[in-house]
């Protein structure tokens, strides 16, 4: 059982509402904009529960995992997403969120951190209407229930027996039913059926496939560690061009399956695990993305 330890407060905020603090003008609504009612948290209690069941100090990552944007201290609607685009960012405000939780937050590899343009259009929003912007990155690929990783493999019928690569990202198990999938092309039926979008596959299995590799996103590098932990197959988002050759040399069946397509399952899992343990509203918006 998953347990979200937050400080001693946690039992005074569970179930609160946005009553309490300085009175109110009759007709006004609290700072945050809920109702007197809604059932509320505070930014602090949302932080430490994500931090307590993700622990993104264990990470070397190549941006900040936890709050990248402060908004208002009381937060009674949670909106969770892939990425924090400026259509997500839009999206969470039509739908009255106080904070969004997501896997991509506004920082990318490389990224010359100056404010402007398409990041400026982002802030701004963000910063007008309050809200907290929360984003987790490998914290949220590794988690063992809850993270990107072990979602895609509940969604694909796979259980882990083992853990691979660096930072141990990798996932590496079986089905679920103990079966084996007869060929290469049953598992890309299987990939495209669960995820909506066809996959590109690279090889040929020898045999019936029974041990499978997997690691959401852009885990294309994490091949050659898939095929010395044994794996017939490894799935991830991308492909690049060293992999092409490694699958046809090696035997083992590369499946690209889409970066968004294989990561969308993790944060609207966490994010309503939490809300629930705080007793706040939540809500998944997805924006297709074909990569």
């Amino acid at each position: 059982m998953i347990r979200v330890r937050v400080a001693a407060k946690r039992a005074a905020i569970r179930g609160s509402n946005c009553r309490g603090g300085p009175r109110r003008a009759r007709g006004t609504l609290p700072h945050n904009g809920a109702m007197p009612d809604t059932p509320c948290t505070d930014r602090a209690a949302l932080l430490a529960a994500c931090d307590t069941e993700l622990h993104p100090e264990r990470f070397k990552d190549y941006g900040p995992n936890g709050l990248q944007v402060e908004g208002k201290a009381r937060i009674a609607k949670l909106v969770s997403g892939v990425t924090a685009s400026r259509a997500l960012i839009d999206a969470a405000i039509d739908a009255g969120a106080d904070a969004i939780l997501v896997h991509h937050g506004l920082f990318w590899r490389g990224q010359d951190g100056t404010v402007t343009g398409w990041m400026k259009e982002r802030l701004k929003r963000l910063l007008a209407h309050d809200i907290n912007l929360l984003a987790y990155h490998l914290p949220l690929d590794a988690h063992p229930t809850l993270g990107n990783n072990a979602q895609l493999g509940q969604r694909l019928g796979l259980v882990a027996t083992g853990r691979f690569g660096e930072q141990e990202l990798g996932f590496i198990g079986q089905r679920a039913d103990g079966e084996a999938f007869a060929d290469a092309d049953v598992l890309a039926w299987q990939l495209e059926h669960v995820l909506n979008r066809p996959v590109t596959q690279v090889g040929q299995a020898p045999e019936a496939i029974e041990k499978i590799a997997w690691c959401s996103g852009g885990a294309q590098g994490y091949f050659e560690a898939a095929i010395a932990a044994g794996a017939q197959a490894f799935i991830t988002g991308e492909i690049s061009e060293p992999q092409v050759h490694l699958a046809r040399e090696c035997g083992v069946v590369f499946y690209a399956c889409g970066h968004h397509a294989t990561e969308r399952y993790g944060a609207p899992a966490f994010a309503a695990h939490v809300a629930a343990q705080l007793g706040i509203a939540h809500q998944f918006i997805e924006i297709d993305n074909p990569a």
